[in-house]
């Protein structure tokens, strides 16, 4: 049995185990690519990561990344990644939670102090609330920033500029003004389709 084989074995059967000790928080497991990624219901969230840390056949005592995806056409626009690590396993876990637009998720930083920066960062970067977290504030963009930027509805340029007037001796904040539209072509590249004449186009008439 070749090594990944081996590993997916390994995944498939701590799948099976969460399935039967945790099957109110665990919607769906499934191994891709020798990756195990858990849909977990929001509600048990906080349980369940305190389980995968302190169960002995998973002890994911390592919070690897916690952060976000949008999905601006589902009912449940945002989907919660957390990874977690087992140094004594030597596994990796993903779970993910769908959450709506409206719902606040609870924060794990009573099991893994760490997920206080990452949380904030989601908030910031996605605009998703954590409750119970101990001091939720922006952490990338300054404290009057509008929006959240890695949401895809928020336009590529911003809301507002942010530059050093000379005259003013101070840090001016302004509406984004673009000073000319964004370049569209109907074609495939600047070259292909242009209506123009390059030297040496008239030997083409010529043959």
């Amino acid at each position: 049995m070749s090594d990944m084989a081996q590993k997916e074995g390994a995944l498939n059967d701590l799948a099976a185990h969460l399935r039967h000790k945790r099957p109110e928080a665990v919607l769906d497991a499934t191994v891709t690519r020798g990756e195990l990624t858990i849909e977990a219901t929001l509600a048990a969230i906080p349980s369940f990561i305190e389980f995968l840390r302190t169960d002995p056949s998973c002890r994911f005592t390592t919070l690897v990344d916690l952060t976000a995806i949008d999905h601006p056409e589902r009912p449940a626009r945002f989907d919660v990644v957390y990874h977690f690590l087992s140094m004594w396993q030597n596994h990796r876990i993903r779970v993910k939670v769908a959450v709506r637009e409206d719902e606040m998720v609870p924060s794990i930083t009573g099991v893994h102090p760490s997920a206080g920066w990452f949380e904030r960062e989601v908030f910031d970067m996605f605009g998703i609330l954590f409750s119970g977290h101990p001091d939720l504030r922006r952490l990338l963009t300054d404290y009057g920033f509008r929006g959240h930027p890695l949401r895809k509805d928020f336009p590529t340029t911003g809301y507002v500029e942010v530059r050093y007037d000379e005259v003013e001796k101070r840090v001016v904040y302004e509406p984004v003004k673009l000073v000319q539209e964004y370049r569209q072509f109907d074609f495939m590249s600047p070259w292909e389709g242009a209506q123009y004449i390059l030297p040496g186009d008239e030997k083409e008439g010529a043959k």
